[in-house]
Formats: C-alpha cells, sequence, structure tokens
C-alpha cells in the first residue's frame, strides 16, 4: 500500500495494489474508487483533503498481517 499526498491539487492518493485500473467510480464529490478489469478496488482518491482532515502528519498504524506479506 502507498499513500502520497498532493499538496499542489490537496489530494490524497492510497494505493492498495500494483494493478492498473480500468474504470474509475465517483462515490462522494471528494471520494474516487479505482478498480481494476476483474472490479477490484486498486485505489482511492481523497479531493479537497485539507478540508476533511489533518495534512500536516499521516500515520499508519496497522502493522502487515503475516497471511499479507508476501511469499
Amino acid at each position: 500500500m502507498k499513500i502520497r499526498y498532493f499538496p499542489d491539487t490537496d489530494t490524497l492518493y492510497i494505493a492498495l495494489a500494483d494493478r492498473v485500473s480500468s474504470t474509475s467510480q465517483a462515490i462522494t464529490d471528494n471520494l474516487i474508487v479505482d478498480f481494476d478489469d476483474q472490479g477490484r478496488p486498486v485505489g482511492f482518491t481523497l479531493e479537497h483533503y485539507s478540508s476533511i482532515s489533518d495534512t500536516s502528519t499521516i500515520e499508519t498504524l496497522l502493522p502487515i498481517a503475516p497471511s499479507l506479506q508476501p511469499a
């Protein structure tokens, strides 16, 4: 998983997988979900991020579960 904040567009992108996005669906005005060609989510875009969260820090709280680590 990769998390990137783009200050010039005030956008946060959370990439869930390294698969190519084939479609996107706007869930709300600020949330867009990208899907691969099999309909699996590959990432989330949060527009106007600073208006919904504190952009000064982004912290991860969950360790990688052993069953999710690459073999």
